[in-house]
């Protein structure tokens, strides 16, 4: 045999065991969840959640929406999943999941929950949605998630009226709509304070025509009867005023202006 291939075979060997190492190396974890039961893989998604180890948790829940399918206990996988996602601040993947839970179960006892939490997903966006105004320019802000946090609840409360989420549900969308009223004006107050005062002006008609029975409405008139008056418009301007002059009789606003209001407005948020 010559040197040459004695020399190789050693390093044959070794690119082999390599080989067979490097293999054994990138083989997947072995699965703990393997041989538990659907109740302790249940307890154990629980625990993770409570200790905060939420992908861990989210993991044991799709386990357990499989192994569980077609049973009560799955469809309680999918919901949980989708409230993880929530407490974890992956709010999109939380609506993903609910939109998920109510396209595979209409029908579902828990349908009202699911449409309560797809709800309070959007609301708690919409914290951040309004939380910032004075910081941000409002004519760029994105009212969508506060739109469809109101059609979440309107659809619970419309369908389960007797459902035990269905009163805080009929809170957050008075609190909703008063919020995008109040938002409407803003933005107008914000076109007022720019001169851009046909926008202004179809802002704050945005406002009482959307949302006719928000506060924020004694505003959006004094923002018409300014711009109206800057535009030299005077038979409208008037007509704002009476308008504003019979609904809110008592108003600071044509007395003295928005200095007075100015406190006030932001303690709403």
């Amino acid at each position: 045999m010559s040197k040459s291939r004695l020399s190789l075979a050693p390093l044959a060997g070794s690119l082999v065991l390599a080989t067979l190492l490097g293999a054994c190396s990138s083989a997947p974890p072995k699965d703990e969840t393997i041989g538990w039961s659907p109740n302790k893989l249940f307890a154990e998604a629980m625990d993770e959640r409570n200790s905060r180890n939420y992908d861990k948790a989210v993991s044991h829940f799709e386990k357990l929406e499989g192994r569980a399918a077609g049973t009560v206990l799955s469809q309680q996988a999918q919901l949980e999943k989708a409230y993880t996602h929530h407490i974890a601040g992956e709010q999109a993947q939380a609506i993903v999941a609910l939109d998920r839970f109510i396209k595979l179960h209409p029908s579902s006892q828990a349908l009202d929950y699911a449409l309560y939490l797809k709800g309070v997903v959007n609301f708690n966006d919409n914290l951040g949605l309004f939380g910032s105004l004075a910081s941000q320019d409002l004519s760029e802000r994105d009212q969508k998630a506060a739109r469809n946090s109101f059609e979440a609840f309107g659809e619970l409360v419309t369908r389960f009226p007797e459902s035990r989420y269905t009163p805080d549900a009929r809170a957050r969308m008075v609190y909703i709509v008063n919020a995008l009223a109040q938002y409407e004006v803003h933005v107008a107050r914000y076109y007022l304070s720019r001169g851009a005062h046909v926008a202004a002006i179809n802002r704050a008609q945005a406002a009482l025509t959307d949302y006719p029975e928000a506060p924020a409405l004694e505003e959006a008139l004094f923002v018409m009867v300014k711009s109206y008056d800057a535009l030299g418009m005077a038979q409208l301007r008037d007509d704002a005023a009476r308008v504003m002059e019979k609904n809110y009789p008592k108003s600071e606003y044509l007395a003295r202006g928005f200095k007075q209001k100015e406190s006030a407005w932001w303690k709403l948020w």
